[in-house]
């Protein structure tokens, strides 16, 4: 579903969009926030995985993790 809103932009932004938009600005207003929407959430996913990798406790319980999902796979190979 889509909405429709108002917004007040500075003029050469206006111009920005106009020259790049290829005449449908809302198309292409739509296409740069899902771009920055997936930036977004990827910076905050790498954020997360390295406040991860630097907590001792989360890097030892992975540890373990590895450690029983390995155990017993070789004698499953037979």
């Amino acid at each position: 579903m889509k909405h429709k809103i108002a917004i007040t932009l500075d003029e050469p932004l206006v111009a920005f969009i106009d020259l790049h938009s290829g005449g449908n600005r809302s198309e292409y207003l739509n296409q740069l926030l899902v771009l920055e929407r997936k930036r977004t959430i990827e910076a905050q996913l790498i954020k997360a995985l390295q406040e991860d990798c630097s907590d001792p406790d989360y890097l030892a319980e992975i540890q373990l993790w590895d450690a029983a999902i390995s155990d017993g796979l070789d004698d499953a190979e037979g």
